[in-house]
């Protein structure tokens, strides 16, 4: 039997330029900043007596062959990964899994996860880096998802990242460096809300993708602001944090029509009048989860006028996707 673990993530800024459109079109390479927290994904691999392949989550499968598995990210993984049957897979997470995200790169986050079980399930080791590459041929090359690659480069490595993509399709993952005390300190001050909305993201993310060229003018300030994160995160000026997730929040908004809603305005509105300096809704928008930067003496305000929401503290998670048991 085999467990993995892959850290979910958040991102701070940049997103929307880790798609081809973008840095593939001569515009200059995309840039983000991210981080993985400790929510998880957990894949579990046993070898299965029969010949039968199992896949367990909200329902469960037992077919005999990979290409009638239905779950389409754990067949493909299947395929890369070279497994052909006698296994049972069983995955949970910390946050809903459902077909609707919840914007902290869940999808990713199971496709790197189920690449790294089933290598080590034959015995194998899977770097960081090709977990993220197959994790982004399977959603991006073969299932046509119109994702960029951050968060499955971000779950599969951890920690805080400044991650440029080229467009020669190579990836850079390179550290933030920040003292310890920075990292502590920036985590306190930062608020995980759920809204209990889900949405398909890929609606936003087709619109969004679309419009690329013809909004080429946010996505290059995009790319700036998440250089600039990387500077403020450097030098601990916590403050600006706050300040360009604010900016950039009302930035994105302007990339896709279902990115907010009035719903997630009030919220966002309703914080920033308690307290908050700024925010955002992770991931691709439209619902899911909504991040906020704010001083500790303010967190209680904005926790009453946000009551209605779950909130949902976290630490940053310094290791990426890992094999935490093995039995044989």
């Amino acid at each position: 039997m085999i467990i993995s673990r892959t850290p979910l993530r958040i991102s701070f800024a940049g997103g929307g330029t880790d798609i081809g459109e973008y840095y593939s079109n001569g515009s200059g390479p995309g840039v983000v900043v991210s981080a993985a927290i400790n929510k998880y994904i957990y894949i579990t691999v046993n070898k299965k007596f029969d010949d039968l392949i199992r896949v367990s989550y909200s329902r469960t499968e037992i077919v005999d062959t990979v290409d009638k598995v239905e779950h389409n990210i754990i067949r493909e993984a299947l395929k890369i990964a070279g497994v052909e049957k006698g296994i049972e897979i069983v995955y949970v997470g910390d946050i809903p899994l459902g077909s609707a995200g919840v914007g902290l790169g869940s999808s990713s986050g199971l496709a790197v996860g189920a690449l790294n079980a089933l290598y080590a399930f034959q015995g194998k080791h899977a770097s960081a880096e090709r977990l993220a590459r197959e994790a982004c041929q399977i959603e991006i090359d073969t299932l046509q998802h119109p994702i960029g690659k951050q968060d499955q480069y971000i779950t599969a490595y951890g920690g805080i990242n400044y991650i440029q993509f080229n467009s020669d399709e190579s990836v850079f993952v390179d550290p933030v460096i920040c003292r310890l005390n920075v990292k502590e300190e920036l985590n306190k001050r930062l608020m995980l809300f759920y809204t209990g909305i889900e949405r398909i993201s890929s609606t936003i993310l087709k619109e969004q993708k679309a419009s690329i060229k013809s909004k080429l003018e946010y996505h290059h300030k995009m790319v700036d602001m998440a250089k600039s994160i990387r500077e403020c995160l450097m030098r601990g000026d916590f403050d600006s944090i706050g300040e360009i997730l604010h900016e950039a929040w009302l930035l994105k908004k302007k990339l896709a029509s279902g990115i907010s809603t009035e719903a997630i305005d009030k919220w966002y509105e309703s914080a920033r009048r308690a307290g908050a300096l700024g925010g955002k809704i992770v991931g691709a928008g439209g619902g899911g989860f909504l991040l906020l930067y704010c001083h500790e003496e303010k967190q209680d305000n904005v926790r009453l006028a946000l009551s209605d929401l779950k909130e949902s503290p976290f630490k940053f998670e310094g290791q990426g996707s890992k094999i935490i048991y093995v039995h044989d």
